[in-house]
């Protein structure tokens, strides 16, 4: 079941996006709905196999990790702060080492906090497959740590075609800088689900954090250097240093076997 879910939520996407980078331009009605359904493949491949194979109590069991809000407020400020935090330490990392501060982000600072709550429920798309489905099934066979760590490389070419959709922020900046990013952030994801007892709901914020915060020091190189180019910002670098300074972290702590709630909570 689970090379169907990542088959199921590649094809959807990939092919999707695709069409987006060559022919219907993201900036069109058209090409929005088709990011839209690409971005909530994950949650569509999910859901349908999960109703396949587990009929409705499996669909409303996955779905209730939703509502898994009763959680330390600990985990709360972690989510929304993580990104931030990160990127903050690498800009100083850059005044120590290179001498000057990088270009930090402007006027976008004062919405982002009102961005990462209108886009917070939108994480669904993802994280109902990556981590409501895909992460539980991978950590009861290879561990939780291994499962983290191959989910993240999983996770981070799905969104190769991204690279090509012109307009977007990721648009011929260097995947292969980008990608060992986005496998230490599935293992910080994977860490906070566990420790939450599976909810949905606080990797959900995560991501959306992550999203909407990563650009108080902006990475994006210009011109960019191309997806497959290793040309990338210092603050990119910078930025990938510390995330794998924090994933290491998690990952000594990690428990072998993923932990999840019995019951999901009422929503707040």
């Amino acid at each position: 079941m689970l090379l169907s879910f990542f088959l199921i939520a590649y094809a959807i996407t990939w092919t999707l996006f695709t069409i987006v980078a060559i022919a219907v331009p993201a900036s069109t009605a058209a090409g929005y709905v088709m990011v839209l359904l690409g971005a909530f493949s994950p949650a569509i491949a999910a859901l349908a196999l999960t109703a396949w194979s587990e009929g409705r109590r499996g669909v409303r069991a996955l779905l209730e990790r939703v509502l898994i809000t009763d959680v330390p407020a600990r985990y709360y400020l972690f989510a929304v702060t993580f990104m931030a935090a990160v990127k903050l330490t690498a800009a100083l990392l850059h005044r120590l080492l290179l001498g000057a501060w990088p270009r930090f982000g402007g006027s976008e600072l004062l919405v982002m906090p009102f961005a990462v709550l209108f886009s917070w429920p939108f994480q669904a798309g993802e994280e109902i497959g990556w981590r409501g489905y895909a992460l539980p099934r991978m950590a009861a066979r290879f561990g939780l740590r291994r499962a983290s760590l191959a989910l993240g490389v999983i996770w981070a070419f799905w969104h190769l075609p991204q690279f090509y959709i012109a307009g977007g922020d990721t648009y011929h900046q260097s995947f292969l800088v980008w990608m060992p990013q986005v496998v230490a952030i599935s293992v910080v994801a994977a860490g906070l689900y566990d420790r939450t007892g599976g909810s949905l709901l606080l990797v959900m914020l995560l991501h959306s954090a992550i999203n909407n915060t990563k650009d108080i020091v902006p990475s994006a190189q210009t011109p960019p250097p191309g997806a497959f180019s290793l040309r990338a910002s210092a603050i990119s670098w910078l930025t990938m240093i510390v995330l794998w300074a924090v994933a290491c972290v998690i990952l000594r702590r990690m428990k072998k076997v993923l932990t999840l709630s019995t019951a999901a909570s009422s929503p707040a």
